[in-house]
Order: structure tokens, then C-alpha cells, then sequence
């Protein structure tokens, strides 16, 4: 399917003028189905990890515990007959009264780190949101090993995400673009930018391998077969900070995606995601008997 655009002046084409808006096969099969299946199971692992976080929400460094100096605390604190919630960020601290450390459930405020909307289940249940957890954790650790054999294999990581030197060399360009919310166009919208290139890499080779091998390290029975994690994170305690923090860049990821999608035009990147089809406007070949 194509519509082409006539110069304005028909007395006079030009080449360069003319243009053909066309449907191609952008995204493959493969690429959509690990798309879907990863956000899903992506949103259900925060979610229950919030459930999961609240059953202590405090975060350390070490193997330990250190009480007395979180990295991140969300507690709750009696005022006379009011339940106050305070967010602690090192030595810092902010009044975080309905939404962390203390919020509402049934109409009446009570501790919890995150709030009900965002946990799952939505009451405090640790066991649930462990199973909810390790269930999708499973479902991503298996759809992840899948693609990245497919990308490897298929030359895929080499060919479409690996950026090359020139490429590399105009991130300060692709950035002020992006400040001016300027898109690539014609067959550049076709393949990732640099900047898409290197936020999928740093997802795919480092925050997401993180979040797999702190979340055995905080494992009992992963530490007793693998030991080395403890040493490599420098404790359980770590390891659950690095695994909320690697946790919140996704969701940011996440955001920064969503954003660049209605960016880039909504209609047209959800039906590249959904179908592989998306709309393109390419330079026609020269009209016949045109001026070159």
C-alpha cells in the first residue's frame, strides 16, 4: 500500500520532491512475543516485589542488617493520635504520610512501605507475593534465555543492536535530536537509533543479568550452591539494594519507552509492536522523463 506525493507545481517535478508513504514488515514475530511476555511479567515481578519489599521495607549495604543506618527506610511514627510516614534516604528524611511508610487501607492509615494499589496481592501477604514473584520470575528467566539465544544466533545483537564507531561518535547528535523531540525519518526510522541501541544493551547485558544474580544471591539455597555470589555482592543485604535499584532503572527504562512511543507517534509504533507494520514515508525512484 502506497500513496505518492506529487510535487506541488506540476509543471515542474522534481525527484527530490517526490515520495511514497508505504506499510513495511518492521518488527518480527519473535521480537513481538518477547516484547509482550517480558512487560508482563515484568509489571507482575514489581508488583509482587513491592509485596515482598514491605515485609521490611528498609534497604542496607553488607550481609547484615544495620538498623540504625538504612540506605532507604519507609517507616511510620505516632504524632498524638496520628500515624505519620517518614521516608528516610541516608541521612536525610521526608514526611511521606499517604503514600510511603504509611497509607491508607479500608479508609484507615497504616504502616506499609508501598501502598496497596501498588502491590500484589494489594494486603500484606509476603507468602503470595513470593509465589506471585518467583512464578513470573521463572516465566522471564525462560523467555529471556530463548531470546537471547535467538538474537545471538539469528545475528541479531551484531546486526541490529551492536552500535558501530560512527554510530558511537553521534550520540552528542542523536541526544540534542531527542531534546528536540526530532525523529528519524524515512529508512532511518527503520532501524534503531544509537541511543535506542545502547539503552537496549545496557538492559539486556547489564541491568537484567544483575537482577537475576542478585535475586539468587538473596536465595538460601542458591548461596549454598553458588557461594561466590555473597563475595561478588558483598552480602545478601547488598544484593537486595542492588536488586531494587536495578528494579526502579527498569522502570524508568520503562517510562523513558512509553514516552519516546507517543514521541514517535502511538498509533504507528503500537501497530509495529502488535503487527510488525509500520508506516513509512520513502523517497520515490525519479518520475520517468524528470529532470535529474
Amino acid at each position: 500500500m502506497s500513496d505518492i506525493a506529487l510535487d506541488p507545481d506540476p509543471a515542474a517535478p522534481s525527484p527530490a520532491a517526490v515520495s511514497r508513504t508505504v506499510v513495511v514488515y518492521r518488527t518480527k514475530l519473535m521480537v513481538r512475543i518477547w516484547h509482550w511476555i517480558n512487560a508482563l511479567s515484568l509489571l507482575f515481578m514489581l508488583l509482587s516485589g513491592l509485596q515482598i519489599f514491605n515485609a521490611h521495607p528498609a534497604l542496607y549495604w553488607g550481609q547484615a542488617a544495620n538498623f540504625d543506618h538504612p540506605i532507604l527506610a519507609m517507616r511510620a511514627y505516632h504524632v498524638g493520635d496520628t500515624l505519620r510516614g517518614v521516608t528516610f534516604v541516608g541521612k536525610s528524611h521526608f514526611t511521606t504520610t499517604g503514600l510511603f511508610g504509611v497509607s491508607k487501607v479500608a479508609g484507615h492509615l497504616v504502616h506499609r512501605g508501598f501502598p496497596s494499589w501498588l502491590t500484589l496481592p494489594t494486603g500484606q501477604d509476603l507468602a503470595s507475593g513470593r509465589r506471585w514473584h518467583f512464578f513470573f520470575a521463572w516465566i522471564f528467566a525462560i523467555n529471556g534465555a530463548v531470546y537471547f539465544a535467538y538474537i545471538v544466533i539469528g545475528r541479531h545483537l551484531r546486526g541490529d543492536l551492536w552500535p558501530t564507531v560512527a554510530e558511537l561518535k553521534g550520540v552528542p547528535q542523536s541526544i540534542w535530536d531527542h531534546l528536540r523531540f526530532k525523529h528519524p525519518e524515512g529508512e532511518a526510522a527503520l532501524k534503531f537509533n544509537v541511543l535506542q541501541k545502547l539503552a537496549y544493551l545496557a538492559v539486556l547485558l547489564i541491568i537484567l543479568p544483575l537482577m537475576i544474580l542478585t535475586g539468587m544471591t538473596m536465595s538460601p539455597g542458591m548461596d549454598a550452591a553458588f557461594p561466590g555470589l555473597l563475595w561478588a555482592f558483598g552480602g545478601r543485604q547488598s544484593a537486595r539494594t542492588v536488586h531494587f535499584l536495578c528494579a526502579w532503572s527498569i522502570v524508568g527504562f520503562f517510562l523513558i519507552h512509553i514516552f519516546e512511543v507517543f514521541a514517535a507517534g502511538f498509533f504507528n509504533e503500537m501497530r509495529s509492536i502488535l503487527t510488525g507494520r509500520f508506516k513509512v514515508t520513502l523517497p520515490a525512484a525519479p518520475v520517468e522523463g524528470a529532470p535529474s
